[in-house]
């Protein structure tokens, strides 16, 4: 019975659809955390009778036809990439971008990897670096005896030095941006990879027509709505049941096939 299968492949799309939320909610106060939406498609279909077949010689048409679905399947699991309210946080470190664009970590592989996570530190040696020890690119050093680091919203990373009262500047932060933002690939630790459908970042200093900002003190939060995720996994699950609640009616159905008798 084609009716099992069917509501096989919805308790199947609807346990991804749980997993994806799930992740959603684990990460409501994970800093520049993407929500995820999944996206289903029907399967192919079975085709009893054809709409515009011929039904006679007389060149009567079918008008509609017979077609029986095949179930669902996932079509896509996509990222939105609205902006997370700013959280101050007093970390002169601490960088939120508002509008678009991604910060540049260089990884141990060399590779170059993109966040919105701006919580920041320094190493042993002064470098700006994220929570795993990574650089940010372009690579600023601070110098020991620098008193107060200054951030503008234009990327550009100034220091007062003890002794010195003019800010002396040490580098400049750049934004990467990508024609399809849902195309990059999430790695972990709050980074992305490059891939062929993101397409190529453009790089440009922040605040150039396109980018956003930086805001210094701050980091962007997650933009998990708990509201809408709880009532998203309700409707999940109980689209989970009735697909069950099928395979039960399709069961009930083959056992009273099974008891007839001639």
């Amino acid at each position: 019975m084609q009716a099992l299968r069917t509501a096989a492949s919805g308790m199947s799309a609807q346990q991804l659809n749980v997993e994806v939320i799930s992740n959603n909610i684990a990460n409501m106060n994970t800093v520049g955390f993407k929500r995820q939406r999944a996206e289903f498609q029907d399967l192919l279909y079975q085709t009893i009778e054809r709409a515009g077949s011929q039904s006679s010689s007389d060149g009567n048409i079918v008008p509609t036809g017979v077609q029986v679905g095949g179930g669902v399947k996932a079509g896509s699991v996509y990222r939105i990439t609205e902006q997370g309210t700013p959280t101050l946080t007093d970390n002169p470190l601490d960088l939120a971008i508002q509008g678009k664009g991604y910060l540049q970590i260089l990884l141990p592989s060399g590779e170059t990897a993109y966040t919105r996570a701006g919580n920041f530190s320094t190493n042993d040696q002064g470098q700006i670096v994220t929570e795993d020890g990574y650089a940010v690119q372009p690579g600023i050093t601070v110098p020991q005896n620098a008193t107060d680091i200054i951030i503008s919203k234009t990327g550009l990373v100034q220091v007062k030095l003890d002794g010195d009262p003019q800010p002396q500047t040490i580098g400049q932060l750049q934004l990467a941006n990508f024609m399809n933002e849902g195309g990059l690939e999430a790695i972990g630790d709050n980074m992305f990879l490059e891939t062929a459908a993101s397409g190529a970042a453009n790089l440009a200093v922040p605040g150039q027509p396109g980018f956003g900002s930086l805001l210094q003190h701050y980091t962007e939060a997650s933009n998990v709505d708990s509201v809408s995720e709880i009532t998203a996994l309700i409707t999940a699950q109980r689209a989970y049941e009735m697909n069950s609640k099928v395979i039960t009616t399709a069961d009930q159905m083959l056992q009273t096939t099974s008891q007839m008798r001639s």
